[in-house]
């Protein structure tokens, strides 16, 4: 997309200070089973990183304790997910957050509906959990909820953002309430406009909530374009298949580079965004996201 041809007094330059300041503070995810094949975090990743530890379905709560306390040992902020459907009750809810914050040394949490399609009990969203008062009850400091840029069908089945945006203002008034800091953190898209459009959106509403942006790490093409389909990214997967059918970028490994440096060009000029940092999936492998990482912050 020609982002910088629709707005006026934008620059055409990606200046790698500009991507340098907006990927200062970015943050990684990581599973169990991913963590696991890691040797040192601090090798790796940038001091100061936040961790993000996704909860798939089916994953003991042991291992995700485990896993959220060797990140804080290694002393990195960990932030494990909380998905709402695959708690089954309140009291469970309850003990899993003691545990990251008793056994882990957890502060954070990232609450969210999850994508199931079984509910196990009480929950189906992320507002059904933060009206608990759980959170701030168990001293969590910082809580970030999930935004979707390109809509999202689970939530508004027939299309439109009409709930979604519903959703979002519901949390944007719980945020004035908690004793926690909130962020917005966003799955991963491929196209800077939208992403740009939506922020000021929200803004225009009354959010204040910093955006915490989804970017898909380094990976293959054709890894990209399956998970962006099983993650269900709307719009912007268009931009991935057009560049499937360009054989000359077809074996070239995606890299968010080049979206990236237009978000910080417009970050530059518009440094009150709601759009504040990076959240890096690494689809193509941890250590290759974090090689990316510091190549460029």
């Amino acid at each position: 997309m020609a982002l910088f041809n629709l707005r006026k007094g934008a620059s055409t330059e990606a200046k790698p200070e500009n991507l340098a300041a907006l990927l200062q503070g970015a943050s990684i995810e990581v599973m169990p089973r991913t963590a696991a094949k890691v040797e040192s975090f601090k090798e790796i990743l940038p001091e100061g990183t936040r961790v993000y530890v996704a909860h798939i379905e089916g994953t003991p709560i042991d291992e995700m304790v485990a896993t959220v306390k060797r990140i804080s040992d290694e002393g990195y902020p960990a932030m494990p997910h909380l998905p709402a459907r695959i708690i089954d009750s309140r009291a469970t809810l309850e003990t899993w957050l003691k545990r990251y914050r008793e056994e882990a040394g957890a502060e954070q949490a990232l609450v969210l509906a999850g994508g199931v399609s079984t509910v196990a009990g009480e929950f189906t969203s992320a507002i059904d959990l933060l009206k608990t008062g759980l959170f701030d009850e168990l001293g969590y400091k910082r809580l970030h909820v999930a935004g979707h840029p390109e809509g999202n069908k689970d939530i508004d089945a027939k299309g439109g953002t009409k709930l979604v945006d519903e959703a979002v203002m519901w949390k944007q008034g719980f945020s004035e309430q908690t004793d926690a800091e909130m962020a917005i953190a966003t799955q991963f898209a491929f196209e800077a406009g939208p992403i740009i459009a939506w922020a000021e959106r929200l803004q225009a509403m009354g959010v204040t909530m910093p955006i915490h942006l989804g970017v898909a790490g380094p990976t293959k093409l054709q890894t990209l374009i399956k998970f962006a389909i099983a993650c269900g990214v709307g719009p912007s997967l268009g931009v991935l298949q057009k560049r499937a059918m360009d054989l000359s970028k077809l074996l070239l490994p995606f890299t968010p580079t080049e979206m990236l440096g237009e978000i910080a060009a417009y970050k530059a000029g518009h440094p009150d965004s709601l759009i504040d940092k990076i959240h890096i999936f690494p689809l193509g492998g941890i250590k290759t996201s974090a090689t990316w990482l510091n190549e460029h912050n």
